[in-house]
């Protein structure tokens, strides 16, 4: 149950980027699709998945800058967040995740300080 769930977690997140590429492909004129062709085909080759972020991510923001009309439809996109609800996620070793934190200490050999 756990293995579907983080599928259907993983393909809504792919069909949103798509729906998100297409977008703004459809907003660009020649050149701009052009460019981001290259760079969608670039960051789809890349392994390190930071890198392809980072890459995507300056694409997209750039886009918005120049686009307030593309930003509006984007937002429109994305799901409204639930009035009161909070999603945290931690992941990796000795990740911690928190709505509120006080002290948090990580790693060998720390102690937690005296108050």
């Amino acid at each position: 149950m756990l293995t579907r769930a983080q599928d259907a977690a993983a393909d809504a997140t792919v069909g949103l980027g798509q729906r998100i590429i297409q977008l703004v492909w459809r907003r660009r004129d020649e050149a701009g699709r052009t460019e981001l062709e290259r760079v969608v085909d670039e960051a789809a080759d890349e392994q390190d998945k930071s890198y392809t972020a980072a890459v995507l991510g300056r694409l997209l923001r750039r886009a918005l800058q120049e686009d307030a009309e593309l930003c509006a439809e984007l937002s429109a996109m994305l799901p409204a967040p639930v009035a009161g609800s909070v999603n945290v996620t931690a992941s990796g070793e000795r990740s911690i995740a928190a709505q509120h934190i006080g002290t948090a200490i990580t790693g060998d050999g720390h102690t937690a300080p005296q108050l």
